[in-house]
Formats: C-alpha cells, structure tokens, sequence
C-alpha cells in the first residue's frame, strides 16, 4: 500500500477530485496548509500598506492507495494539478504500512 501526499494550488482541488474519480478512487483527505518553495510568496498591498507574504495558501492531499494504483493517482494528480506557472506543488509516494478500518476492524488492502 501507497500514501500518495501532494501538495496542490487551492484552485485546482476540484479538477483533482475529478481526475482521481475517473480512476475510481473515492478517498481523500484535504487539509488547508501554508508554505513556499521555489516561489518564495508575493506582496500584497493591504490599506495603502504593502506587506511580504512568505507562506502562500496551499492545500494538502493524502491519499491511501494499492500499490499497483499509486503510479496512476501520482500521474493524475499531476495532469490535473498542473498550470505551469510556479507554485503547482509537489507529489510525494510513501509506503504505507498498516491501515484499519476504525468501524469493522479490517486491516491491510481492504481496509482502504
């Protein structure tokens, strides 16, 4: 089992959700996060006065996946995350080790 993490822009969470549908995978969880990278944030100017913002808006996505699908969710995270400007994020494949469902008690694969 695979733990797909990717880092996305905000704005394309839904095209995502939609990609990872098609493969028919249903799962994921989503949280509001803050960071940089190679983009190193912007300025804003906020009332008259400008202001550094460093750690830009960012979502994170953690998806529990077999093996044998890792490969596809990585690469429809990245057709459908991508605008190639800067900042479109990053995808990171770990390998999972253990996963239970809390509700049955079904462990391994079919817990996911």
């Amino acid at each position: 089992m695979k733990l797909v993490v990717a880092i996305i822009k905000p704005s394309r969470l839904e095209e995502v959700r939609q990609a990872l549908n098609s493969l028919d995978v249903h799962g994921m969880t989503v949280t509001e996060v803050k960071g940089y990278g190679r983009q190193k944030g912007h300025s804003e100017i906020y009332r008259g006065t400008e202001y550094a913002v460093h750690f830009l808006p960012k979502l994170k996505l953690e998806i529990a996946v077999d093996d044998s699908l890792a490969d596809n969710v990585s690469n429809a995270i990245r057709d459908s995350a991508q605008t190639g400007r800067i900042g479109d994020g990053k995808i990171f494949v770990l390998d999972l080790l253990a996963v239970t469902r809390i509700r049955t008690g079904e462990t391994g694969a079919s817990a996911l």
